[in-house]
């Protein structure tokens, strides 16, 4: 099993963590302006911005049940066992492009609720992200018939694969009404509007740092020009 962690990095925490709220995350344990855990299908992770991490940057990490079998599962890959303070041993995976994620061992379960985190690993060879996390156990779900886009599956959250250069962005993916959820979100004063994309409906809401839009994604239904490989 594995769970995708999404990790906002933030100069403004406090009002993360009532966009969080609004979208349906709950919080396992009162955060703090260093570090906040929302849970819900997935983990929204909201950091305070350091040196290395400006705020709106985004970071991929998995919890998995066994941190020794995922190294194994990842031998073919550049992979470095690390010990970070607060965490313990943790893998980082680094991709061709750049890119890198991180892994560590924890209690997983399957995730909950009508929302969900999707960040999105961008580069233009997707073959090597996919292959990395279908080591970890991600399966496919919904890809493009040219390429170019395929989401993979976890047992709480996702991530979204996109050709592009080389970054995560943050994106989240909802399962019940988007035309309710823009409205919560507008009565929590959060700027929030819902676009026909020609994907699925999406609910573009101002990101509290002043970036771009955070998407939340409605469910795609319409498959023309798409295919589930589940």
């Amino acid at each position: 099993m594995t769970v995708v962690q999404q990790i906002l990095y933030t100069d403004r925490p406090e009002r993360w963590w009532a966009l969080a709220e609004a979208l349906g995350f709950v919080a396992p344990y009162p955060p703090t302006p260093a570090w906040g855990e929302f849970h819900a299908d997935g983990v929204l992770a909201v950091h305070e911005a350091t040196p290395d991490h400006s705020p709106g940057t985004v970071d991929i990490h998995l919890v998995v049940v066994d941190l020794d079998a995922a190294a194994s599962a990842l031998l073919s890959f550049a992979v470095e066992r690390t010990v970070m303070a607060g965490v313990g041993e943790m893998l980082v995976v680094r991709a061709a492009s750049g890119v890198s994620i991180t892994v560590s061992e924890g209690a997983v379960q399957h995730g909950a609720g009508e929302i969900a985190v999707q960040p999105i690993w961008f580069q233009e060879d997707l073959a090597e992200p996919r292959a990395i996390l279908e080591a970890l156990g991600f399966r496919a779900g919904i890809a493009a018939d040219r390429g170019g886009w395929v989401e993979m599956l976890g047992d709480g959250g996702s991530v979204g694969l996109h050709a592009g250069k080389p970054r995560v962005g943050l994106s989240f993916e909802a399962r019940g009404d988007v035309d309710a959820l823009a409205l919560r979100l507008q009565d929590a004063g959060f700027e929030a509007s819902v676009v026909d994309e020609a994907f699925a409906r999406t609910v573009r809401v101002a990101d509290p740092d002043g970036g771009d839009e955070a998407w939340i994604n409605g469910v795609q239904d319409d498959l023309h020009g798409y295919h589930r490989e589940e």
